[in-house]
């Protein structure tokens, strides 16, 4: 039996273990000190973890090691679910002042951009990431793919390959060039009519992407657009649901104001970004359909105070004030209703790797300390659909994250994770 402390592992047998092969099978025995699973509101102690061929085989009190496993020794450690975020654009070059920053960024240089953005994702504790779009349309499944391949370290990633948006709308590069002058890349989700939307959704599909996002109205980092203002309609988005419900795929709708997000929901999107003016009725309608909110209310703040100082665009900062507040409200409310919410926090807006600082607003927000780890691990793989991930049970991937403090004391732990493992391998 070999025993690693892992508080002394050097940085390069961290690196040499997480180099191994993702079908890495030897046993590995993960000693907890306290373990919260995920899925259930029970926290326990002096539970050890066995892995194998990535994956979680057992769990229970801990014992004698299987013989020839790799011990780790987390043992004075929290010990979660590899966290999830649901909103995510690692395959873009982020958000600056400069409205043309992603045409002028090559195909090819945004996937290199967008696996540092990967790295530093999985080294936050980010162990599974839904990203919801990019303008380089199709750069997100070159970097899943490479991620998956083991070419790149990174999160696990299930991707929407494009926005699926009218012209001139949310999901559009605007104020740049004429939009009709964008390479073709850019505008590989554009779509006037419900029959052309529909046409968009096969091709997505057709070339990789595990889920649509749909643009359902204005959003506040689009120039030329106002978030409160529908998009596509409710015909649109019902072929778009249609087609990609058809071939067992998830749609998302962007949406901030309460007629497009009711148009979303009508339509059966199975889930919602923002939902930054969501009224009462809007709220109730989501909770009797079983809509799930992923709502990033963090990120107006960091639009706030770092968007001015850098000079983004006035539009921009104070589209941003006229929905921060009112989103946070939103929140509010649907925690009291029960509305499903999942974790997603638009990094790629601020610095990715930042992910964990939404924790503190839900809590502020009205969410209890484990309610918002939850809605980061086994909710929001049941958002997902992926049975694989978001728990500390047997049969999922062993993907856990380790803090030496209480997160239930002190939900801002997450912001700065120990102990990092993906698949049975240690990220650090």
């Amino acid at each position: 039996m070999q025993r690693f402390r892992h508080r002394y592992l050097t940085a390069a047998l961290a690196g040499a273990f997480f180099a191994a092969s993702p079908a890495f099978a030897a046993t590995v025995y993960v000693e907890t000190g306290r373990l919260i699973d995920g899925v259930t509101n029970e926290v326990r102690t002096g539970q050890c973890i066995t892995i194998e061929a990535e994956k979680i085989k057992a769990v229970g009190a801990c014992g004698k090691a299987p013989d020839g496993a790799t011990v780790v020794d987390w043992s004075g450690f929290t010990v979660l679910p590899g966290l999830i975020d649901l909103h995510t654009h690692l395959a873009d070059l982020g958000q600056s002042a400069d409205l043309a920053a992603p045409m002028k960024a090559s195909p090819a240089e945004t996937a290199l951009v967008g696996a540092r953005n990967a790295r530093v994702t999985l080294d936050a504790g980010f162990t599974s990431v839904r990203d919801v779009g990019t303008y380089r349309g199709l750069t997100d499944v070159t970097l899943r793919n490479a991620i998956d391949r083991g070419d790149v370290p990174g999160p696990r990633m299930w991707v929407a390959g494009a926005y699926l948006t009218i012209p001139k709308g949310g999901g559009e590069l605007n104020g740049v060039v004429p939009n009709e002058q964008l390479p073709p890349d850019m505008r590989l989700g554009v779509a006037a009519t419900p029959e052309e939307a529909a046409a968009k959704v096969t091709y997505l599909l057709d070339h990789g992407a595990d889920f649509i996002k749909a643009i359902a109205t204005g959003a506040v980092l689009a120039i030329g657009t106002e978030p409160g203002a529908p998009e596509l309609t409710e015909e649109q988005l019902r072929a778009i649901v249609k087609v990609a419900h058809a071939r067992g795929k998830r749609v998302t709708a962007h949406a901030h104001g309460a007629i497009g997000i009711q148009n979303a929901i009508n339509a059966g999107v199975d889930s919602i970004e923002h939902a930054s003016l969501a009224d009462e009725a809007t709220l109730q309608l989501a909770k009797r359909h079983g809509t799930w909110l992923v709502m990033d209310i963090y990120n107006g703040t960091y639009i706030d105070e770092e968007g001015t100082k850098e000079g983004w665009p006035e539009e921009y900062l104070r589209k941003n004030r006229e929905t921060t507040d009112t989103q946070r409200v939103a929140f509010r409310r649907a925690v009291e209703l029960g509305v499903n919410i999942g974790y997603g926090t638009d990094a790629g807006v601020y610095p990715h790797g930042l992910n964990g600082r939404q924790f503190r607003n839900m809590v502020k927000y009205g969410m209890t300390p484990m309610q918002a780890i939850q809605s980061a691990t086994g909710r929001a793989a049941e958002e997902m659909g992926q049975g694989d991930v978001g728990a500390v049970v047997p049969g999922r991937y062993a993907d856990l994250v380790a803090v030496k403090a209480d997160p239930l004391a002190d939900i801002s732990v997450l912001e700065k994770i120990d102990h990092v493992m993906k698949g049975g391998a240690l990220v650090r």
